[in-house]
């Protein structure tokens, strides 16, 4: 039985041999503004994470790119230009407000309005009747009702 369970464990510990991704920087502010870059910068793939957060191979490619740039001595704001202009604006997880990008910063207050907007044509269209009926026709309303029941009963 204790060999089945060594093997067992063996084989769920797979896992524990994923490789940590580690770059070595010379400089601390090289390494600030790698750590800054990767936080910036959409995964393609995934779409809702930054390339440090996903492990898709894409992402990966993309933080190997950006340490070497880092490396060559280039600014965060020329790598930045760099994945921009070869993958648009999309690749910003926070895109700059342009007439490209208007859509996705005002699309959201425009559904907001309009949602109150049509909250709020319903909530007057949706008087009843009966609140602009008179107590005389009202009373008349009820009676007739309970007479219907009433008479329903007796049958």
């Amino acid at each position: 039985m204790k060999p089945l369970q060594v093997i067992l464990l063996m084989l769920l510990s797979w896992n524990c041999l994923a490789a940590v991704e580690y770059r070595k920087f010379e400089d601390p502010q090289k390494e600030q503004a790698y750590h800054d870059l990767i936080a910036e910068l959409r995964c393609l793939v995934c779409q809702n994470q930054t390339i440090a957060d996903s492990n898709a191979d894409l992402a990966k490619d993309l933080r190997r790119q950006v340490y070497e740039m880092l490396q060559q001595g280039k600014s965060q704001t020329e790598i930045v230009e760099f994945m921009t202009q070869r993958y648009g604006d999309f690749v910003l997880y926070n895109p700059p407000f342009k007439a490209k990008t208007s859509l996705l910063w005002l699309g959201p207050v425009l559904f907001l309005i309009s949602g109150l907007v049509i909250v709020v044509f319903l909530a007057r269209r949706g008087k009843t009747p009966s609140d602009e009926t008179p107590d005389s026709e009202r009373q008349a309303l009820k009676a007739r009702a309970k007479t219907l029941l009433d008479d329903g009963d007796r049958s």
